[in-house]
């Protein structure tokens, strides 16, 4: 028939156009901001910075390694590094970040910065609604404002976040480790120094001097 797969093509777009009336499935439009669709879990906006526990200042994951900052296109990270120490999620002594700032008016969202991050400190929120008056301070956010519990990025970003535990849960232990098998060197190596003194003791003679002597006080003038 001369025209068949026309009508047929007419019939489908019909049945689309007027089931997207009656289908909730079919139905295009969303009553935002009523109503919201949840984001996809790759999705990514700006940046944000990781901490364990309930003190952003004692469980930031980041130690200042500025890393991010180097590799950033942009250059929209601004890092610097404490002067002292305290101890990171794996009890090694680092440096941690005085001031973190990113000008998300200058962001590219090109996530460079969480590929290179080394430490799982860095990850990518899906927070868009950030719209403010204040073209200047407004969309510079600082280390207060960027931290968000490991927690939070669980709920966003579920799959990454038990990949990221996991690397860091097999960090800890490896480093746990490595401390033990040092103290375990340090003590073997003190127990055969206290084994060769009382064995060079009772080896010694009765009677003969000690091998460093004491130094006799000098003689009143």
């Amino acid at each position: 028939m001369l025209g068949e797969q026309i009508i047929k093509g007419m019939a489908v777009t019909a049945k689309n156009f007027f089931g997207s009336y009656v289908s909730k499935d079919r139905l295009t439009t969303v009553q935002y901001p009523e109503e919201r669709l949840t984001p996809k879990e790759n999705t990514r906006q700006f940046p944000f910075l990781v901490f364990d526990g309930d003190d952003a200042e004692k469980g930031l994951r980041c130690v200042a390694c500025q890393i991010c900052e180097k590799e950033c296109p942009p250059q929209c990270i601004y890092i610097v590094k404490s002067k002292d120490k305290k101890p990171d999620y794996k009890g090694q002594m680092q440096v941690f970040p005085v001031t973190f700032d990113i000008d998300i008016s200058v962001c590219m969202s090109c996530s460079i910065c969480v590929e290179v991050c080394p430490f799982e400190s860095i990850k990518m929120n899906n927070e868009f609604e950030l719209s403010t008056d204040d073209r200047f301070k407004g969309l510079l956010l600082t280390k207060k404002e960027l931290a968000k519990p490991n927690s939070y990025y669980q709920q966003i970003h579920p799959q990454d976040a038990k990949d990221s535990d996991a690397v860091i849960a097999a960090e800890i232990v490896k480093a746990e480790a490595k401390a033990k098998a040092a103290a375990e060197a340090k003590a073997k190596a003190d127990a055969e120094a206290k084994a060769k003194a009382a064995t060079a003791a009772a080896a010694a003679p009765v009677g003969t001097p000690p091998a460093n002597p004491p130094t006799p006080p000098p003689a009143a003038k």
